[in-house]
């Protein structure tokens, strides 16, 4: 177990940037004060992994989203990002708490650092998996390469729609979604992964299907689709009905089940998805995760100028690596013990999926101030009469390292930790599945090189980066 030093404060008041009063549940910090009728629990040091580390390294980006929750533009300078020394210190405090870590390095725009390549080379240089996340516009060969020569994994591109009238004014600018294809096809001729996500809206809903295609005769590794959540300049939008939501789930499980070992198709910020795969798709792989949103749980997110919130959408501040360590902050942030362990409220706390789904925390934040509400985009209502729905035993992604079942041999061994933390324990089950129906008792690499050969379609081809044998 690690220890952490004590922490005499670690939360700071939530920064909401809403311009509105706030809600009476709202004044008070959630996480400051047990929430009527619902326990409070401390953390519990060294119980949990954060698996993936999304950190927005600026503010400052080419373009101005409409929907951007950290309020990006052009206008931003670097006045309040941290140094690249400081960025290295914070690297290794993190690899410190999990070397398998999934990076993802996005703004803003982070192609405006000079020093993204010196961020990213030193994480993977020291075992963690890097991803960019982009609006694909700068991605010029030479940017490309040179990423690449820095150890970065894969790419994270926004695409809203492949009609250029739709996209650019999303994304306010011109020939923005010309440049983003244009990068695709580099990222593909250079064989550095690359993801689609798409920012879900009713301009773009019938569009879903057609962009998933077009995603996979690309080649991307994973199609995601993010559900809106009203927070820093999407505050003022409203996104789909409820029932719209359902609709839209309810898609993307069949879009999962036609792409799988071909192409990963996910929901973001909209973690009801599980209730549909439970419902209409028993093999789908999405059942293997071990969590409900994994916000503060498995995952956060560091801004700009170095605090730590549970996601990119929820700015509650849990800590801020200028004062503490990542470790004390991970381990022993009240807010984090709240999202750990709270009891939910609403329809949420009341729902026979809560322990599966759990709805999206960051929403339930953004409406008024309380992480632990409800998440009303949800249609479903639970009547009491279904019995709790239990992830499932060998639920395995985002466990990290799992006790082998049979005997590893020292190379096989090192090269499965290699595997990011959050999938590793998937990949070791596959394997050892593989082992028992071939009657081998004994994983070698030999063995893991016959695995992958036998992998679905394109997967067999080239394991895409979040799978891939780091070197």
């Amino acid at each position: 177990m690690r220890k952490g030093r004590p922490l005499a404060r670690v939360i700071e008041p939530a920064v909401t940037g809403t311009g509105r009063p706030p809600s009476p549940r709202a004044s008070t910090p959630s996480w400051v004060e047990p929430l009527p009728g619902r326990a409070a629990p401390g953390p519990a040091v060294g119980a949990y992994v954060p698996h993936v580390v999304a950190w927005n390294l600026t503010r400052r980006c080419n373009l101005a989203c409409a929907h951007c929750y950290i309020a990006a533009g052009g206008w931003h300078t670097d006045a309040d990002e941290l140094p690249t020394a400081d960025c290295l210190r914070i690297l290794d405090q993190v690899l410190a708490v999990n070397p398998g870590v999934l990076l993802i390095l996005s703004g803003g725009e982070p192609l405006v650092r000079e020093d993204l390549e010196t961020i990213a080379g030193h994480a993977s240089s020291r075992g963690a998996t890097v991803v960019v996340g982009t609006n694909g516009t700068g991605l010029t060969e030479a940017r490309i390469a040179s990423l690449m020569e820095a150890g970065v994994g894969g790419v994270a591109l926004s695409i809203d729609s492949l009609n250029p009238v739709y996209h650019d004014r999303f994304r306010h600018g011109a020939g923005a979604l010309e440049d983003t294809l244009a990068a695709v096809d580099r990222l593909r001729e250079a064989r550095l992964d690359f993801i689609v996500q798409t920012s879900l809206t009713r301009g773009n809903r019938d569009e879903v299907a057609d962009l998933a295609e077009w995603a996979a005769s690309r080649g991307a590794v994973s199609f995601n689709l993010y559900f809106l959540v009203e927070t820093g300049r999407g505050e003022g939008m409203k996104g789909l009905s409820a029932e719209e939501n359902d609709s839209v789930l309810s898609e993307l499980v069949g879009l999962e089940r036609h792409y799988r070992g071909r192409m990963l198709v996910r929901s973001k910020c909209q973690p009801q998805i599980m209730r549909h795969a439970y419902e209409s798709s028993p093999d789908s792989p999405l059942l293997n995760y071990a969590t409900r949103c994994p916000c503060g749980v498995q995952y956060c997110r560091i801004t700009p100028e170095g605090k730590v919130t549970p996601c990119p959408y929820m700015p509650a501040v849990a800590g801020d690596l200028r004062e503490h360590s990542f470790e004390a902050i991970w381990d022993e942030s009240a807010l984090f013990g709240l999202l750990r362990r709270g009891d939910l409220g609403g329809k949420c706390g009341r729902c026979e999926y809560r322990e599966v789904c759990g709805g999206c925390r960051a929403r339930a934040y953004a409406r008024d101030g309380d992480l632990l509400d409800e998440d009303a985009s949800r249609a479903y209502e639970p009547d009491g009469s279904t019995p709790l729905v239990k992830p499932a035993s060998d639920s395995l992604y985002g466990v990290g390292d799992p006790v082998p079942g049979l005997t590893w041999t020292p190379e096989a061994s090192e090269r499965i930790s290699r595997v990011p933390s959050f999938v590793r324990g998937v990949v070791v089950r596959r394997v050892e599945d593989y082992a028992r129906r071939s009657g081998e008792s004994t994983v070698s690499v030999a063995l893991l090189d016959r695995v992958r050969s036998e992998m679905p379609v394109e997967f067999s081809k080239r394991l895409p980066f979040f799978a891939r044998y780091r070197q």
